[in-house]
């Protein structure tokens, strides 16, 4: 496999005594879950999508690597596609396609992780996402160890010492602490998920319930707020009502939610630039926002009435930018922060890369789950 840079018996009681807490923990959760009835003709049906975007992922004979010199590790954007598809393999049922995932990703197989940076942390969702369809423990203690890996010295706010008040963290912090909750049940890591991601809210978002893409580009970039809202969506869909930071996050998901049915397009996508007519229609940015109001339409949190024709014309539209390979057409390629709107709108459109392959499939799960999340 080559590389690609890119230039980040005892034991019993105690187990089922905490996955018992975890049931409970859990049950206080948005307990409503909404089925989404089939809108799609066959040749648009998300498990034959997802499939077909999985199979060209195994093809790739190459990783792509996140390299910056101190920073090194699998690219995030594709341990975001391999987390979407295990996901989705593991609803289908699929093992055959789980065990391809699995012998792809073998920690042998895949560039040392540094471990020492939010974009090289979110690689433990890959072990932590096949150790739920594996069971096979080794996974779990690398995933977890990327995890905890992220609260070791803790700053006196109780954050991460990773965070850095970029949007696409929410994701990234946000995903690793949610997945390490599915695989153990453990209270404290949705608690971490949900105090990060609420001072990132607190910090960054606008009147408007979106997010610039930096201080220096007081812009609504499409992929930057993509991430935003999915990682949004991840925390507030399984989070206890209890929880201290639950209203703070579902009144800023619901911002921005709302935010994002004034913006879609006519024809069901998003633009590379959320709030300006004249950009491009951008598929990265729409499959991550498709994903995240179908996680509110699914968990109840968003009225269907008004969200599911979203969830519809969007899914309806994307899959018209998916080639015979598998491969989501019409990506922004990767993009630095300028307060210059010509600078976005004129960005190269890419085929195949993994920052759309990867919430391609988290929306075709999102669509054929369900329990919300």
């Amino acid at each position: 496999m080559g590389i690609l840079k890119h230039t980040g018996r005892g034991r019993l009681p105690r187990l089922i005594l905490s996955l018992a807490f975890g049931l409970i923990y859990s049950g206080v959760m948005n307990a409503q879950s909404i089925t989404i009835k089939p809108f799609w003709t066959e040749e648009k049906d998300p498990a034959a999508v997802g499939r077909r975007v999985i199979t060209e992922l195994l093809s790739r004979k190459q990783f792509m690597l996140y390299d910056t010199g101190d920073v090194r590790a699998l690219h995030y954007a594709e341990a975001c596609a391999v987390y979407g598809g295990a996901r989705l393999s593991g609803l289908l049922k699929d093992t055959m396609m789980i065990g391809l995932l699995a012998e792809r990703y073998r920690e042998d197989k895949l560039p040392k992780n540094t471990a020492n940076h939010v974009d090289a942390n979110v690689c433990g969702i890959i072990e932590l996402e096949l150790y739920l369809h594996t069971g096979r423990p080794e996974l779990l203690a690398r995933g977890l160890e990327l995890a905890d890996g992220q609260w070791i010295n803790p700053r006196s706010d109780g954050l991460t010492r990773q965070t850095r008040y970029w949007i696409d963290d929410v994701w990234m912090i946000g995903i690793l602490q949610v997945e390490a909750w599915r695989a153990t049940k453990k209270p404290f890591y949705l608690e971490r998920a949900a105090l990060e991601i609420d001072s990132y809210l607190a910090k960054l978002q606008q009147p408007t319930g979106l997010f610039f893409h930096g201080q220096a580009a007081p812009l609504y970039w499409g992929r930057g707020n993509g991430w935003v809202a999915a990682g949004l969506a991840e925390i507030i869909s399984v989070l206890p009502k209890t929880n201290p930071h639950y209203a703070s996050l579902l009144s800023g998901y619901r911002k921005m939610m709302e935010s994002l049915l004034r913006y879609q397009a006519p024809s069901g996508m998003w633009r590379q630039l959320v709030d300006h007519e004249e950009a491009w229609e951008e598929s990265s940015c729409t499959a991550m926002f498709g994903y995240a109001v179908t996680l509110g339409v699914r968990s109840g949190l968003l009225p269907s009435a008004d969200y599911l024709p979203v969830v519809e014309k969007a899914w309806l539209a994307l899959t018209d930018h998916i080639d015979e390979q598998g491969r989501l057409r019409d990506v922004c390629t990767g993009t630095g922060q300028k307060n210059d709107v010509q600078f976005y709108l004129k960005r190269p459109r890419v085929t195949g890369d993994f920052h759309g392959q990867a919430p391609l499939l988290w929306f075709a799960y999102s669509l054929l789950a369900d329990d919300g999340a």
